[in-house]
């Protein structure tokens, strides 16, 4: 069969996450630019492998899915499908990076991934709404193209001087993460297992209330006050559940879900330095240097090792064998 022999693997959505993850920690660096005086070349490095990878990763997603006649229905998929918001919501955090350096060309750039974030938002609530999605379908992924989608936004607009349209980004991402949370937190919490190579996912639950809190700083000029603190009880509590599932995530075998990680854990990092800034910590350089000297070798690590898993072939999943008539 000629799909078949296009490839022998199936490139998922996903693949966005290798990107986004870079995006993530590059994000960490220009905040600890900002406002620790770091040196700029670490996070200008990482936006610019960012947007590499992304345009890489465009080219060889849209032409594995459509050699594989899966381009139409992708979106619809419920299992992978959420995940195809990242093509729109890496450029939003790529916009944000340039506009400092090409103002025009940078709000461009934000703009066509916001207006892609919010129409593929509401595509895939109205799908969620029609299809018959199971409970047990549902994963942390789900809330990638909303909630994801409208918190990096807000945090997004609000740092392009778009006051409004910042608030009303929140709103967008807030009240959708009130909604999916709950539906995720009922099929973590009673339903069976979730199926190995998506378990990684559930990093994925770190991620709202610390890009809210990112958002939120950014909207209110890096002021703490009860928005900020009460996002951070929940933001521990989700810590907490991360360190108690360290045993079940070493027990998936390594692969293209171990990015799910990677921007989690980075927008973690981005928070833990705005905290440290905020209140004005004693050593708080020292500190954000450890703190991103971790985040960064932890990074080197999975690059590392999703380089050696792509030369073994083991790193993509396998398209499954057709069965013998």
């Amino acid at each position: 069969m000629a799909v078949r022999e296009a490839s022998e693997h199936r490139l998922p959505p996903n693949l966005y996450g290798i990107s986004f993850g870079v995006a993530g920690l590059a994000q960490a660096w220009t905040l600890a630019h900002h406002s620790i005086d770091a040196p700029a070349w670490p996070g200008n490095v990482l936006w610019i492998g960012a947007a590499a990878l992304w345009v890489l990763i465009t080219a060889t997603y849209v032409n594995n899915a459509r050699q594989q006649g899966r381009l139409r229905s992708e979106l619809a998929n419920p299992t992978t499908g959420p995940f195809v918001s990242l093509m729109a919501i890496v450029p939003m955090l790529l916009g944000v990076a340039l506009a400092p350096y090409s103002a025009d060309a940078g709000k461009a750039i934000y703009a066509a991934g916001l207006v892609g974030t919010v129409i593929l938002g509401g595509w895939l609530t109205g799908v969620w709404i029609r299809a018959d999605v199971k409970l047990a379908q549902w994963h942390p992924g789900y809330f990638l193209p909303t909630v994801g989608g409208g918190l990096i936004a807000a945090g997004g607009s609000a740092s392009l001087g778009w006051t409004r349209l910042s608030q009303v980004m929140f709103g967008f991402g807030l009240v959708c993460w009130l909604v999916l949370g709950s539906i995720i937190l009922a099929r973590l919490f009673t339903q069976p297992r979730m199926p190995t190579p998506l378990i990684p996912t559930i990093a994925i639950e770190l991620a709202p209330p610390v890009v809210a809190a990112n958002a939120w700083f950014t909207m209110t000029g890096g002021r703490i006050d009860f928005v900020i603190t009460a996002l951070a009880g929940y933001a521990i509590l989700m810590v907490l559940v991360q360190i108690s599932m360290f045993s079940t995530y070493r027990t998936v075998p390594f692969g293209l879900g171990y990015w799910a990680f990677a921007f989690s854990y980075a927008a973690g990092v981005t928070n833990a330095l705005h905290w440290l800034e905020g209140e004005d910590v004693d050593g708080r350089k020292p500190i954000s240097y450890a703190i991103l000297a971790l985040a960064t070798c932890a990074f080197a690590v999975l690059s590392i090792r999703t380089i050696v898993a792509i030369a073994r072939r083991s790193f993509f999943p396998r398209l499954a064998p057709e069965p013998h008539s």
